[in-house]
């Protein structure tokens, strides 16, 4: 293992023996090279190395703090659409991906085939309380939910199911919903995407799913519950994405 890989792993440690706490600030690079007694540059391979796993986040002239992520990975569970706990078992995988703002649009772009979505629901809630805890706001606070399938040609790919914050991502429109969310986000709000922390599972299709899907209740579907997160640590997104799981393929998914 290298220095930098070294140091990283000490930190990660710490940040999952809870001694280093969500939205605590990491010690400077200057402590951190006198700490480790090694180079700026190992450091900054190392604080590189911690972001790449979405552990951490740098605040422009703030600092770097620890990301607030550790209640999607907590053993007792992750969350349905409906905001109860489903029990983490063998069928499911947790990782922290950084793979900047990859959504479908951007995923199947440059494929040759029409993108489009069909919107079931478009509305502003208040989350319940365990998404409202991924999302670092108040059960009270107001949210966007909205329910759509992605498609690819006219034909089904995934149903997304998925919450916003309202003062986060001010004026989304339900016609938004029908190209790129995250292309409004960064683009016109002016917002860096940076990480996304997933839960993947094989789940069946219910029956409204089935129907909105062209295909048949039951059916094998790969869930990615996920958390999606700004440059500056703070969440923006939770959501479940359900693809029908005879017609695509996840790729280009890098685990570090």
């Amino acid at each position: 293992m290298l220095k930098y890989q070294a140091i990283a792993a000490d930190i990660q440690r710490s940040i999952e023996a809870g001694a280093l706490r969500p939205n605590s600030k990491l010690p400077t690079v200057v402590e951190l090279c006198e700490a480790y007694g090694v180079s700026k540059i190992t450091i900054k391979r190392a604080i590189d190395l911690l972001t790449d796993k979405g552990l951490i986040s740098s605040r422009r002239g703030s600092g770097t703090y620890v990301k607030n992520t550790t209640e999607l990975f907590e053993q007792t569970g992750i969350e349905r659409i409906d905001g109860t706990a489903a029990d983490v078992d063998d069928d499911s995988f947790a990782f922290s991906h950084s793979d900047r703002a990859a959504g479908f649009t951007k995923e199947h772009e440059g494929e040759g085939k029409k993108i489009s979505s069909v919107v079931y629901d478009f509305s502003i809630v208040n989350p319940p309380a365990n998404i409202a805890r991924h999302l670092s706001i108040h059960p009270e606070d107001f949210a966007y939910h909205h329910c759509r399938a992605r498609c690819l040609d006219d034909q089904p790919m995934v149903i997304e199911y998925t919450y916003m914050p309202l003062d986060l991502i001010p004026g989304l429109k339900r016609s938004q919903l029908y190209a790129s969310v995250y292309d409004y986000i960064q683009n016109t709000l002016g917002l860096k995407i940076s990480s996304f922390h997933r839960i993947l599972r094989a789940v069946p299709a219910t029956e409204e799913e089935a129907e909105r899907l062209d295909t048949r209740p039951g059916v094998p579907m790969l869930e990615i519950a996920q958390v999606g997160f700004l440059d500056d640590g703070t969440p923006f997104e939770y959501s479940v994405s359900r693809y029908e799981g005879t017609r695509g393929e996840l790729r280009e998914v890098n685990v570090v």
